[in-house]
Formats: structure tokens, C-alpha cells, sequence
């Protein structure tokens, strides 16, 4: 078993990707943006809107209902929902994993982790690494290909947000 209660088996079967990219500003203030829930909505640009539900926002164990209208492709009418819990924040190191617990989005159990480095002459690598049971009825390669999209959107979105 591993340090999260995964056998080796199943953890070598998780679907895994990443979405990177430079951000043209300071590593401290991107994290400054991208670490707070309040400001998730500015540089997600399919977050409607971001709720605290329970925690803390900061500490291991702080949960939040993230909603959007096109977060993910999605059967059911309305908006996409995620409820989504912190499992690790490490300021230092500027890097935070959250887990997706719930939601009408199909991806219950993914992992997420955004890391930020300093990429020199003030600007800033952001990664954002993810890790995923496989779902049923889902072709592996177009879901990854969508989730990095998505999430490079996301990274994208950052630097005008920091203007």
C-alpha cells in the first residue's frame, strides 16, 4: 500500500496528466492568486462561482462547492458542481492538492495538484498535475486531452488577472 491507503496495483492504473505553462509575473504573486479560493473565479474563467463549506481555507481538510456552467461536459441540464477538499497546502513550497469528493461531473476521487517555480526573470512555471481512477464509458486519451486543455486555459487566464 502507499502513504494514501492506494495499493501499487491501483495507484499504477490511475489515469494521469499535466497542464503547464509560464506565467510572465513574480512566483509570490501568482500564488497569492492562485492559493485563495476567493480569487479562484478570476482566473477560472468557467467558475461561477466558489463557496466555502467547511475548514478553513488554508488548512488540510477545508472543503469548497465549486460551480460552473462549463466546467465539464456533462449530461444533466444546469451547471457542473464540484465539492472539492484540501488535502495539502504547503506555502513554502507553493503547491496545493485538493481532492474532487462529489459532483454531477463524473470525476469523484481525482486528484489535483497546482505547483508554482520560480521560472527566473520573474516569471513563474505553473503545473498542474492531476490523477484520476479510470471512469467507466470514458476514452482515456480525449478525457486527458480535455482536462489539460482545460486547466491550460486556466494557467493562460492568469497573467491578466495579475495586471
Amino acid at each position: 500500500m502507499d502513504g494514501h491507503g492506494q495499493s501499487d496495483e491501483a495507484a499504477s492504473k490511475a489515469w494521469r496528466g499535466a497542464a503547464s505553462g509560464v506565467v510572465s509575473a513574480p512566483v509570490a504573486r501568482v500564488w497569492e492568486l492562485v492559493s485563495s479560493t476567493s480569487r479562484l473565479r478570476e482566473w477560472m474563467p468557467m467558475v461561477e462561482s466558489c463557496t466555502a463549506v467547511a475548514g478553513d481555507e488554508d488548512v488540510p481538510g477545508y472543503v469548497r462547492l465549486v460551480r460552473g456552467g462549463l466546467m465539464f461536459p456533462q449530461q444533466q441540464q444546469g451547471s457542473s458542481w464540484v465539492r472539492e477538499r484540501l488535502v495539502a497546502m504547503d506555502h513554502t513550497a507553493r503547491s496545493y492538492t485538493y481532492l474532487m469528493e462529489d459532483g454531477n461531473v463524473g470525476l469523484a476521487g481525482s486528484r489535483n495538484t497546482i505547483s508554482l517555480l520560480d521560472y527566473g526573470g520573474g516569471a513563474t512555471l505553473v503545473v498542474w498535475s492531476f490523477e484520476m481512477e479510470p471512469v467507466d464509458d470514458a476514452n482515456q486519451d480525449a478525457l486527458l486531452d480535455y482536462l489539460r486543455i482545460l486547466y491550460k486555459s486556466c494557467i493562460d487566464t492568469i497573467p491578466p488577472c495579475l495586471l
